[in-house]
């Protein structure tokens, strides 16, 4: 599942984010949800959440349960 619409992402939920210093490289970090950021219900280049540990990026990557 993509991470642009904003409905799909709740805190708790374990994700690829690209950090703002990867973007170049499309460098992917794994993490959980803490925080969603976007305000809006969907953005092209995926919704900006933290991670537990704090990281900051968009979301290019929603693992559900099965996976």
């Amino acid at each position: 599942m993509n991470g642009q619409n904003r409905s799909n992402i709740k805190p708790g939920i374990e994700v690829d984010i690209v950090l703002k210093q990867d973007q170049r490289s499309g460098k992917v970090t794994r993490g959980v949800v803490k925080d969603l950021l976007t305000k809006s219900p969907n953005h092209p280049h995926g919704i900006k959440v933290r991670l537990q540990d704090g990281q900051v990026g968009r979301v290019k990557h929603i693992y559900s349960d099965s996976e």
